[in-house]
């Protein structure tokens, strides 16, 4: 048991005490805000105010953050801790206020601030400190937490800190679910006629192939998934895009067509699925509420699972949408525009609102590593997002966290261009599984 002490007990302090005690670790604790209880514990305790109170305590300063009830410009001046970036340095055993500092990344605080947006209408990556300082490639939450470890075990020997066990959950985003089936004919002649229009001799072939039943749609790569799924026992997650009408952001089969449903209902029977809220339901939430609605009536089960197409994301919004209509997991704490770890942290944890200044039961679980980002926006070869992705696998297994991965359908073809990451996710998963 693990007894920490603080003189005024806030909702953002509990809130971060729960995150890294127990969401990113799992390790009972309580909090006191009586001194005398602090000063007659016998085990291992954090003392969270601006006095040491006691030699055998681990004091941790603070910085003030946590007692503010506002959204605000904070000064971050970033230095070295351990080998590792910290900020909000305070006196203390610690250096800085770790507690202030993992809530400030967490909460996503610097989104609620104004700044600049990408071509998406996005959060840009580039306002973020985890770019600037360029730690957006860690897990630094957990990396200080593996820190505050070792001075706790230090100052308490009896005292073991329980971490989590590491876990891969490779999710799929079914954005455009076949190439030519359940199309149509006029979407299908569109096609072949910009193919032969630009020359593209490969893509007449397929065509016809796959229009005469005698070749396979080269975005069917579920088979091959399942394969590897059924092989290293993985339990991964599809989320299906499920637009009634296509848009420029949304090329996605209808979900009325039997076949569309029909994959879906097997996924389903299977594994556990998702929705992948469509471009146009970030504009009408009733399309939204539609979305949902689909799915489950397929699949048969309540949606409660989520993540937003094209990573499109504002906060608070979006998540008290997904609230609203019954979502409790979201997977869209990522960026769309380059691979790394938004909320600096790879275990799940819950939303904080930091508006409301409450904590809420919308489960959070981000990701590192998208395909499409190495492929789109960072310009690697197949042969660079291997070694990307070996890295993410290895730190996020150093941590003790989660590692989620996202691929699509339509990037893991046997087509010329995409072979190579084919090979790539399937050398990945041959390596570490």
């Amino acid at each position: 048991m693990l007894l920490i002490y603080t003189p005024d007990v806030s909702s953002r302090f509990a809130y971060t005490a729960d995150v890294l005690f127990s969401q990113a670790s799992n390790n009972a604790f309580t909090i006191t805000t009586g001194k005398d209880e602090f000063l007659s514990f016998t085990g291992a305790k954090i003392n969270y105010s601006n006095q040491p109170l006691r030699n055998d305590e681990l004091w941790v300063q603070p910085h003030g953050l946590l007692f503010e009830h506002d959204i605000k410009p904070q000064v971050i001046d970033v230095f070295e801790w351990n080998n590792l970036k910290a900020f909000f340095k305070t006196g203390g055993d610690a250096g800085f206020d770790v507690f202030a500092a993992a809530f400030y990344l967490v909460s996503r605080y610097e989104e609620y601030l104004p700044h600049a947006k990408d071509e998406y209408g996005r959060y840009a990556h580039t306002n973020s400190i985890a770019f600037k300082e360029r730690f957006l490639h860690v897990p630094l939450v957990n990396l200080w937490l593996k820190e505050l470890a070792k001075m706790m075990e230090g100052k308490f020997p009896s005292f073991t800190f329980h971490f989590l066990s590491f876990n891969f959950t490779p999710t799929y985003d079914i954005d455009i679910a076949y190439a030519y089936k359940g199309k149509g004919f006029k979407r299908n002649a569109g096609a072949l006629a910009r193919a032969i229009k630009e020359g593209r001799p490969g893509d007449i072939a397929e065509w016809l192939d796959a229009a005469s039943g005698f070749g396979e749609d080269p975005f069917d790569t579920y088979r091959w998934l399942d394969n590897y799924h059924n092989h290293y026992k993985l339990k991964p997650i599809y989320f299906f895009l499920l637009a009634q009408q296509p848009g420029l952001y949304d090329k996605n089969i209808s979900p009325e067509k039997p076949i569309m449903r029909r994959l879906i209902k097997k996924h389903a029977e299977k594994y556990e699925t998702g929705i992948h809220p469509s471009w146009q339901s970030g504009d009408d939430e009733t399309l939204l509420a539609q979305e949902i609605g689909m799915l489950q009536s397929i699949t048969g089960s309540k949606v409660m699972r989520s993540r937003q197409h094209y990573i499109r994301m504002q906060l608070p919004g979006i998540y008290r949408v997904l609230l609203k209509y019954g979502i409790i997991e979201d997977y869209t704490m990522g960026y769309g525009s380059i691979n790394g770890f938004r909320a600096s942290v790879a275990t799940p944890f819950y939303w904080y609102d930091l508006e409301k200044e409450e904590k809420t039961g919308l489960l959070l679980r981000p990701y590192c590593y998208m395909e499409a980002n190495s492929y789109f926006e960072q310009h690697y070869t197949a042969e660079q997002a291997t070694d990307e992705l070996q890295q993410y696998h290895d730190i996020v297994k150093a941590v003790s966290g989660q590692l989620i991965t996202i691929f699509h359908n339509h990037f893991i073809t046997q087509q010329q261009q995409w072979q190579p990451w084919k090979y790539m996710y399937a050398a990945f998963l041959q390596q570490n599984l």
